[in-house]
This record gives structure tokens, sequence and C-alpha cells, in this order.
């Protein structure tokens, strides 16, 4: 079987690309693009950043890197972009791994506190996250090592709330239609391997349908909380590997 890469979409806040030399090592390769209004990325005019958007704006990236399928991996925010990509895209994605994707409005409870916010507000939030980010991680139930911390501080630096506040209210515009729902479940029902983590802490308050569980591809708990990538990342990428080989 192929060796696909991996595509990392990550959450609401930071990246993904802490993760990717933890692949190579595995033999694996990856790849963690910026997302619209991200990274190098930050200055995208806010009303081009929507969960449609960044599906097209990956599509065009995987084509610019002449790169033809993939092993989708989203986080949170990034689970419900991941599965606009694979039902946009289905030629384009060999497996989809969705740790702690949003399903439903239930899910994406912090984005719906953002979105509502003024932008006074978010910028006042930001800014408190980033000059406290061990009270960022212990929201998460992370412990404040050095480590954890400097990926705290890289990860609140990577975007401004102009970006979390249009991403929150594309995430609640998306996730409030039936039809969302109704297209995630029929990559389910489908062909495509579909794989569910989450982590031990956070597996509760994830609102994932009985019909998901019954036909992802394999379920899994790993220790930790939402978080899970920040809080032992090697853990997190052999997790993922495992399931692609």
């Amino acid at each position: 079987m192929p060796h696909y890469p991996y595509l990392l979409i990550h959450g609401l806040i930071g990246s993904l690309s802490d993760l990717v030399p933890l692949f190579a090592a595995h033999g694996r390769q990856a790849h963690a693009p910026d997302l619209l209004g991200y990274g190098r990325l930050q200055d995208a005019e806010p009303s081009c950043i929507t969960l449609d958007g960044q599906v097209a704006h990956l599509a065009q990236w995987l084509l610019a890197h002449d790169i033809e399928r993939v092993h989708l991996v989203g986080h949170s925010v990034g689970g419900a972009i991941a599965m606009l990509f694979a039902a946009a895209h289905p030629e384009r994605v060999a497996s989809l791994v969705s740790v702690e994707g949003n399903f439903s409005l239930a899910d994406a409870f912090s984005s719906a506190n953002v979105a509502q916010m003024q932008a006074p507000e978010a910028d006042a939030m930001l800014a408190q996250f980033r000059q406290k980010p061990e009270e960022w991680l212990a929201r998460s139930g992370i412990s404040a090592s050095a480590s954890h911390l400097d990926t705290a501080a890289r990860l609140l630096a990577n975007q401004p709330a102009s970006t979390l506040q249009a991403t929150a209210r594309s995430v609640v515009e998306v996730t409030r239609r039936p039809e969302y729902l109704a297209t995630v479940r029929a990559l389910f029902e489908g062909p495509l391997a579909i794989h569910l983590i989450s982590g031990e802490r956070s597996k509760d308050s994830w609102d994932v349908p009985g019909w998901a569980l019954e036909h992802a591809a394999s379920v899994s708990y790993l220790p930790g909380g939402h978080l899970m990538m920040v809080e032992d990342p090697q853990r997190f990428v052999a997790a993922l590997t495992g399931h692609s080989n």
C-alpha cells in the first residue's frame, strides 16, 4: 500500500507544524500548511476566512505542491474542515482522522463564545492568553512545564484575534446546518476509512453521534485532554502513524 503523506489541519488556535519532524522520525512525510489567517497568512482578509475557504485553500496548496492524495488529520475545528475537504475532494483523501473534530454546535462551544464577542473582547481574550499561557494550558489540564509553555507561546502567537472570530463564526454557521451533519454521515457510511481519536479526559464532552462510532474504522482514547498533541506529541504521532500502516 503506498505511503501517502499526512495533511495536518489544526483547530481554532495554533498550528500542528511542530509535529512534522516527529512524522519524519517515523519515516513518514507530513505537511502542516498555514491556513488562511494563520502563520504567514495572518494578513488574510477576515471575510475570506471560512471553513469552505480553507478547503479551497488546502486544495490549491496540494495542487501547487503536486500532491495527489493524503491522509487527512483534523483537530477540533480542523476536523470539520477535514470532513468538508473529504466531501469536496474524495479522490484526494486516502483516510481521515478526526481528533475531537466538530460534529455539531455542541462541540463548538468555544467557537460559539468567541463568535459572539465584540472585537475588543476577542483582542483582550487573546492578549490574556498570551500574557499567561500557563492559564491557557490549565484550561486543558496541561502542566506549565518549560516545553509546554514554549509550545503554548508559539501556538498563541500564530493568529490574530480577528482570525479567531472569523473562524469561529464560520464554524457556528456551518455546524448548525442539518446538511453538514448529513454530509459527515454520508462520509462515515461510505468507503473512506475514518478514525476517531479523543483524549481520555475530554472524551465525555465530545458530541460524537452513535452512527459515527458504529462506522468508524477505529476509535482511540489517548492519555490527556483536548490538546493531547501538546501534552505528548510523540505519543500522538505514534497513534496517527499506526492507523495508516
